[in-house]
């Protein structure tokens, strides 16, 4: 299936899909078996936030992606099998730019190019509505500053990011233009 078949109308959650991920929609029902991902404390070493392996804390970031009205879950294909989860979010059409982000993935997926790949597809779609994406990554990520450097984002600044539910942490701001 063509990443944007029958993709008319401007949406922060379509479904997105190639050869070597699809992205749908997160639905509340989807929490227990994100959380099973999730649960794992060695995706959050260098994350802002690094207690969401925690059912409280992960049932708090949930709940922000559910708001954020443009979160994924993310599954590797073939298989169908649960990589992870990543969003668009702040969506501006005044200054036509968006955010991704939130993202992350099962530790076996690491290393695999599916995070990048993921990013090309949304970029793909997203391109089509804005001129402009945002990164917001945290300030100690170094491998998620590393993979974005890599698809062509430039860092603009720091700033401190209040997280849904969470306490501000120090953020890196990358920026794609649309080319």
């Amino acid at each position: 299936m063509n990443a944007l078949s029958s993709i008319a109308p401007f949406s922060l959650q379509p479904e997105l899909e190639d050869e070597r991920i699809r992205l749908v929609p997160l639905k509340a029902e989807d929490f227990e078996k994100l959380f099973v991902v999730a649960s794992d404390p060695a995706i959050w070493q260098m994350h802002p936030n690094k207690n969401r392996y925690q059912r409280e804390v992960f049932s708090t970031f949930f709940e922000g992606a559910l708001q954020s009205g443009g979160a994924f879950l993310c599954l590797a294909m073939p298989s169908g099998e649960l990589a992870g989860s990543t969003r668009f979010y702040n969506y501006d059409p005044q200054e036509h730019s968006i955010f991704i982000g939130y993202t992350f993935y099962a530790t076996r997926f690491w290393g695999t190019g599916l995070n990048t790949h993921a990013k090309q597809l949304m970029l793909h779609y997203i391109f089509r509505f804005v001129n402009t994406v945002y990164f917001h990554i945290g300030a100690e990520n170094y491998r998620s500053q590393t993979a974005i450097e890599k698809l062509g984002a430039v860092k603009l600044k720091e700033e401190w990011v209040a997280y849904h539910g969470e306490p501000d942490r120090l953020n890196f701001v990358y920026r794609i233009h649309k080319q």
